[in-house]
């Protein structure tokens, strides 16, 4: 896969697309190739990228990063959301597949950063072979990284779940059992940025389980990996548009809880500790 370089279009040492597995790895960044931007100034960024931004957490963010006077550049699959994503001042909505990588690659260019939300949906086939179908956490989110990274586009924030990586212990056993395919493909995902985009300011945040509810503004992040609870997807979104500016976040593996829910999963109400943004 490509690693991305902090400028212009060059890239190095690619392998294949989708070519390899990687192994389970440590979140943590290589500090000898660490070339952040500042730690102090917050980022502001003129076009961004979003993939998954149809429904759930990513149609909110669209919504939270137009209104911060970010343009928003979205890939659909749908027509009809194509014509209702372009009817937002503010938004440029892109016809595509995100388990097509030329699809997000064209999307992409220009975009001065990227984001996914991707998740839960499956590509085409006939389940078996070649032909069989993937999920879209690990093959859309890996065309971003990499469309990403050969574009040279150097901020990326990832949406993935708590259950994957350093956070398994976090969820309930019975929880981790029912979703272990879609943790597996998320944590995949996360691998392959941590691994091999040591060039990239990448942010990674896990949410807890997601509801549709109106926001509480009380949602928070928190480096814990054991943290666990809920949160509102509107909660959601607005916290990835705060860490998507905030360098702090940067190399950054985060959960995303509100903990003014009570969820069945934290019947204790295990403290969570916030993460500062700035």
């Amino acid at each position: 896969m490509a690693l991305a370089l902090l400028m212009g279009k060059t890239t190095a040492f690619l392998p294949p697309n989708n070519s390899f597995s990687p192994t389970s790895l440590t979140e943590r960044s290589n500090t000898n190739t660490r070339t952040s931007l500042s730690m102090t100034a917050q980022q502001s960024y003129n076009k961004v990228f979003l993939a998954g931004a149809s429904r759930g957490v990513g149609n909110c963010l669209l919504k939270t990063l137009v209104a911060e006077g970010i343009h928003v550049v979205a890939l659909v699959r749908s027509p009809e959301v194509l014509e209702t994503l372009n009817a937002i001042e503010g938004v440029t909505a892109i016809l595509g597949d995100a388990f097509d990588y030329k699809s997000v690659e064209g999307a992409m260019d220009g975009c001065d950063a990227a984001i996914s939300t991707l998740g839960g949906s499956m590509s085409k086939g006939d389940g078996s072979g070649d032909d069989a179908p993937t999920k879209v956490d690990y093959t859309g989110n890996s065309n971003v990284i990499e469309a990403a990274g050969i574009l040279g586009v150097t901020r990326l924030v990832l949406l993935t779940s708590i259950g994957c990586g350093t956070s398994k212990e976090a969820a309930p056993p019975a929880v981790f059992d029912v979703l272990a395919p879609t943790l597996k493909a998320k944590e995949k995902a996360e691998n392959l940025l941590i691994k091999y985009y040591t060039n990239m300011n990448w942010t990674i945040i896990r949410p807890g389980g997601l509801k549709s509810e109106a926001a509480t503004g009380k949602a928070v992040l928190s480096d814990d990996c054991l943290a666990i609870g809920s949160i509102h997807r509107q909660d959601c979104a607005d916290l990835v548009a705060k860490a998507l500016t905030s360098p702090k976040t940067e190399r950054q593996v985060l959960s995303a809880i509100d903990p003014s829910i009570i969820a069945a999963v934290n019947p204790d109400a295990r403290p969570i500790t916030e993460f500062a943004l700035s």
